[in-house]
């Protein structure tokens, strides 16, 4: 799979060439600071995604798809313990705390990844996530980051969540998502 070392590389490639300060797309995104967008970060909420991911555990183990279950545990705390070492390469600071690449988005791009790969790949999952992703990004953007560090943070939780998926063994060609093809 290409994708995580390709999203590994234009995080930091992105990282490294946003610098330090806001560019002219962060203060863009910067002018609606006060707007209504301010409040679609509660995606973002860590209450909310632990309860996502408990759901989430709980329906996989029902399911019997117990390696998926565990990338529902340590997938998240993997993407934020990546987040924490790589934020002091970058010294981006916004408000007093350093920003880039966003951990709010990391986490939250991976807990919904994870609902898709648990739904597999159903159609109203990839819709939740479609919406989902680009709304936490704007409310994240618009407030405690720079919209910048909100698409180093998705592509950061992009990388995890395919690792998880192959961690997961997660085949959807298999009738009724049959990962572990016992059913068919």
């Amino acid at each position: 799979m290409l994708w995580p070392p390709i999203a590994v590389a234009a995080m930091l490639i992105l990282g490294f060439a946003v610098g330090k300060t806001s560019t002219p797309v962060d203060d863009w995104f910067g002018r609606y600071r006060d707007s209504e967008a301010r409040h679609l970060v509660v995606i973002a909420n860590p209450l909310l995604l632990v309860a996502a991911c408990i759901a989430v555990f709980a329906v996989l183990l029902y399911q019997r798809r117990r390696r998926l279950a565990a990338m529902v545990v340590i997938a998240p705390l993997v993407g934020i313990a990546v987040v924490r070492l790589i934020k002091p390469i970058f010294e981006r600071e916004k408000e007093g705390g350093l920003a880039y690449p966003s951990g709010h988005v990391t986490a939250t791009v991976i807990v919904v990844g994870l609902v898709v790969l648990a739904a597999c790949a159903a159609r109203w999952a990839v819709a939740l996530a479609v919406v989902l992703i680009p709304l936490v990004m704007l409310g994240v953007g618009v407030t405690f980051h720079y919209f910048t560090d909100t698409v180093g943070g998705l592509l950061l939780g992009s990388a995890v969540v395919c690792i998880a998926a192959l961690i997961g063994k997660l085949d959807t060609r298999q009738p009724g998502c049959d990962a572990d093809h016992t059913g068919g």
